[in-house]
């Protein structure tokens, strides 16, 4: 799979977990030039607290379009690290 914004590849996998509708792909998976930390954090119930990525790709910006968690509570423990998209990223095989 493939995550794709504004034409560039963000991120290219076959080692994919789905979960609740998102494809997460592996840290390993994703053209890091085009990623920065952002400040933003997310808390789901059963997953745990996530962290974000801005993704910047030729001059233009899609604030926290990525996500992943660092440390995943016992039941999310297969994503921990895993990079999810949205806001425009198009995810396809």
């Amino acid at each position: 799979m493939k995550a794709i914004w504004k034409g560039k590849v963000l991120a290219e996998s076959d080692d994919i977990i789905n979960v609740e509708g998102n494809a997460y792909f592996p840290p390993e998976a994703i053209n890091k030039e085009y990623f920065k930390a952002s400040d933003s954090h997310t808390v789901c119930p059963w997953k745990g607290t996530a962290s974000y990525y801005t993704v910047e790709v030729d001059g233009e910006t899609n604030k926290d379009a990525a996500w992943y968690y660092p440390e995943t509570k016992e039941l999310a423990k297969g994503i921990e690290n895993r990079i999810a998209f949205w806001r425009g990223v198009e995810v396809v095989k």
